[in-house]
């Protein structure tokens, strides 16, 4: 059998054209967009996690520590998407790193009192937790949340002998987020894994669809329901990659619960391999199903208990995990990424001081706040921060009066707008920042009440500042290795689809190991297009290879899926894919 990959020329065929500069958009950037369907988590838990050190405080009169055991408390914020064995060690590492960040600001701040050296300190510093970040990809909201604790904390007075004391107290805080991001797990154990299904089945829906609404024949098949349609398959494709990872990140007491979910995840993976023969009804059935604590729903052609052998667990591995130096390495694409971080930081920073402005630390960390995937994205959040911030600045000057009137209230304040902006930050940026923007100017009040008009002043300059100078750090230092990030992607494509066409040609064996490596390749090679793709100046790229390593792909993907179909029962296909996770290491 040959391989569909043979249809995508050679990397050496490729010709290079000159590169070209593209345009950097307005249209649709303050859309607001759904909200994500678990906001009110992070919401929920930062609330909880901030008002237990917070009162605590209040009743011994120590608010001025409050910046302290909240930057632990924000800890919260973070990892829940992960099931929960994962959660507790990557929530465990989170805490780390903002005490790490803190330690290191507060030794600085000690040592020195150049504002010079604290700026290129504080840049320093946001590069690393913007790497750091984005190389584990620990998840939303990233770097943001380690970059303006520590950047505060630069600017905070402080001595050699108050650093135990305040570390100590980020680390209660950390605990207490700890505690509060695990807690949920009494209740309902297997939430997080059973939601990533749920995701891959409406998205498997959705993309047998929109498959066939364009599918009646190539000359009725529009350009808009062609790219819906590839839009669909994208999505679909990463959210059963998500799902088949979140069922390998729970831990090995949930084995049954794993085994069921992972009979519906090959159900949408069969949708997104071949959706003219998916039931999108039926896919979404199941998903509603997965909502609460009920028993997770049985396909109707599973029979009650049959087991079926394992397809080889190290295979089932769709996206083995990269050893963390290896995504750090000379070769990374996330080194770019880290130069604009402190290139943009730096600059920001030495503007604001240059201004006379008296928070540097604003600006460097507007500067921060913008760096995402490629240019496009970036410029896109510039304007999201500078919008957000403008109205965030005038609403702080209508909760100021309530703030002020005793730290009650500024407590008060400062918990509705933590909810506020988890509720608002998902469906766009700017809406979030509504929020934040006020929240970060009451939590400089805590040690003492100050002029609203003179801290409204010194936001909108910083905002203004670091936003100009952050994204102009961007156009200046190119992300040449894009091109070549969508290189190896490719090649990974190609030889996962070498792999699968193998399987097929061998005609023994199982096929779904292959078509899950496949799978996760997909999603890679598209994201890494994605990224290229947003680059304001950058080579040409191979678009034509993408599309047909893409096509390709797919193909292979729906003969693994007739394949299995042709040798045996779909029971006993897709109870063997699900039984695999058995014994798969947690």
């Amino acid at each position: 059998m040959s391989s569909p990959s043979s249809s995508t020329p050679p990397t050496s065929a490729a010709p290079h054209r000159p590169a070209r500069v593209r345009r950097l958009p307005l249209a649709g950037v303050l859309r607001p967009d759904k909200p994500s369907d678990i906001w009110f988590k992070p919401a929920c838990s930062v609330v909880v996690a901030t008002a237990i050190p917070n009162l605590t405080l209040l009743a011994l009169g120590r608010l001025d520590l409050v910046m302290y055991t909240m930057a632990g408390s924000f800890c919260a914020l973070y990892t829940h998407h992960l099931p929960y064995a994962a959660r507790a060690r990557a929530l465990a590492w989170v805490v780390a790193g903002m005490t790490a960040s803190v330690a290191a600001a507060l030794v600085t701040a000690s040592l020195t009192g150049s504002a010079a050296v604290l700026v290129a300190v504080g840049a320093v510093l946001a590069a690393l937790q913007k790497t750091l970040c984005d190389a584990t990809r620990i998840g939303p909201p990233g770097h943001l949340i380690f970059t303006f604790i520590s950047s505060a904390t630069l600017f905070a007075p402080s001595t050699l002998g108050q650093v135990p004391a305040h570390l100590a107290l980020t680390l209660a805080g950390g605990a207490v987020a700890w505690l509060v991001g695990m807690a949920p797990a009494l209740l309902r154990p297997h939430g997080p894994e059973r939601r990533a299904t749920a995701r891959a089945l409406r998205a498997a829906a959705a993309y047998a669809d929109a498959a066939r609404a364009g599918g009646e024949g190539a000359a009725a098949r529009s350009e808009a329901d062609a790219a819906a349609a590839e839009r669909a398959r994208s999505a679909a494709a990463g959210a059963v990659h998500a799902a088949w990872q979140a069922l390998l990140a729970t831990g090995s007491r949930t084995a049954e619960a794993r085994r069921a979910l992972g009979r519906l995840v090959v159900r949408a993976e069969e949708a997104l391999a071949a959706p003219d023969a998916a039931d999108p009804g039926a896919l979404r059935a199941w998903a509603a199903k997965l909502r609460g604590t009920g028993a997770v729903p049985r396909p109707a052609d599973v029979r009650p208990g049959e087991r079926d052998e394992l397809l080889g667990v190290e295979a089932e591995l769709a996206g083995p995990a990269v050893p963390l130096w290896r995504r750090l390495g000379p070769g990374s694409p996330l080194l770019p990424i880290a130069l604009r971080t402190a290139v943009g930081c730096a600059l920001a920073g030495y503007a604001s001081l240059a201004l006379g402005v008296g928070r540097p630390y604003w600006a460097l960390v507007t500067a921060a706040s913008l760096y995402q995937a490629n240019l496009t994205l970036t410029w896109n959040r510039g304007v999201q921060r500078v919008v957000g911030n403008l109205v965030g600045a005038l609403a702080f000057a209508a909760i100021a009066p309530f703030a002020h009137l005793g730290h009650a209230e500024l407590i008060v304040s400062c918990l509705a707008l933590a909810f506020g902006a988890e509720a608002l930050i998902s469906r766009n940026y700017w809406m979030g920042s509504v929020c934040v923007t006020p929240m970060a100017l009451l939590v400089t009040e805590f040690a003492r009440f100050q002029q609203p008009g003179e801290l409204i002043l010194d936001r909108v300059v910083d905002t203004l500042v670091g936003a100009v100078l952050g994204v102009a750090a961007a156009i200046l230092v190119t992300n040449r290795r894009a091109t070549d990030h969508i290189e190896r992607a490719l090649a990974a494509v190609e030889r996962a689809t070498e792999r699968a066409e193998a399987g097929l040609a061998a005609g023994s064996g199982p096929v779904e190991p292959a078509r899950r490596r496949l799978t996760a390749a997909l999603v890679d090679l598209r994201a890494a297009a994605d990224a290229a793709a947003g680059e304001w100046w950058q080579r040409a790229l191979p678009e034509q290879r993408v599309v047909a390593a893409e096509r390709a792909g797919h193909r292979t993907l729906a003969a693994t899926v007739r394949r299995s179909r042709e040798n045996g029962p779909a029971t006993r296909v897709r109870e063997g894919a699900a039984d695999a996770w058995e014994g798969a290491p947690a």
